[in-house]
């Protein structure tokens, strides 16, 4: 072994690093919600989706989509998921602070990184959340992404894009408005490839609307089982047709 590596040092030959991934995420423990995300096959795309404590009544969430193939973007979902996770804890932690003020310079943040770290524009549709334990509240942006879906007794509503995708435009804002999670009430985010599957000898994509279809019907009591309940529909609709984009789904659930 030491031969084969002193005749690759002096053929001027090197082992190249092993790529740079995000940390994995492991979800914190909330006092009565369940959380979990699912995602289904290789990672090809951008998808990633991260969440930590902040406070102690305050957890971040966010799930991430960085244009592009996965080989090509890495450093990007590290640099995102680096402010996500150091700023979030200075702009979260502190009791007293206005949530909405705190979200949007942290999506400014993580938006200026982005544009610094491929010199230029790279979009980055995003959700990010803070799910405040104490008073079951959600106050979040959304970048351009997918709509979050919310549901409770009356239905399911959608919390659309706020502002632009992040890694476009340097001044940038998003608004951040806050809603009510009620008890037993969840919240639903799927990825782009979930929408955009293209259906196995059927005309037009999943779309939305069937996501939101599936999210009333479903009855997983569990964060984990509902996400699988989501990506379950989509394998169903798509048939045998190959995953040509990341599918992931994010749900929360509060049950007291």
């Amino acid at each position: 072994m030491i031969c084969a590596m002193l005749s690759r040092f002096l053929s001027g030959s090197s082992v190249s690093p092993p790529p740079v991934e995000p940390v994995p995420t492991v979800f914190p423990t909330i006092q009565g919600v369940d959380i979990a995300a699912v995602f289904v096959g290789k990672r090809i795309a951008g998808d990633f989706y991260d969440s930590i404590r902040v406070s102690h009544e305050r957890v971040l969430i966010g799930l991430l989509d960085v244009a592009g193939r996965r080989e090509d973007n890495r450093s990007l979902m590290v640099a995102a998921q680096e402010v996500f996770r150091t700023f979030g804890v200075q702009l979260f932690s502190p009791a007293d602070i206005n949530e909405s003020d705190a979200m949007t310079e942290l999506c400014h943040r993580i938006n200026r990184r982005l544009i610094d770290v491929c010199c230029g524009v790279h979009s980055c549709p995003a959700f990010i959340a803070c799910y405040h334990e104490r008073f079951g509240t959600l106050c979040y942006s959304n970048a351009g992404h997918t709509p979050g879906l919310l549901r409770d007794s009356t239905g399911v509503a959608e919390l659309a894009s706020t502002g632009l995708p992040l890694g476009l435009f340097s001044h940038a804002t998003s608004e951040a408005p806050t809603v009510a999670l009620a008890k037993e009430g969840s919240l639903l985010l799927v990825s782009r490839g979930v929408v955009d599957c293209e259906g196995n000898g059927r005309s037009g994509s999943f779309s939305l609307e069937r996501v939101k279809e599936a999210f009333k019907s479903a009855t997983a009591g569990s964060a984990c089982s509902l996400c699988d309940s989501i990506l379950s529909a989509v394998a169903d609709f798509s048939g045998k047709s190959p995953v040509c984009d990341d599918r992931t789904a994010l749900a929360l659930i509060r049950s007291s």
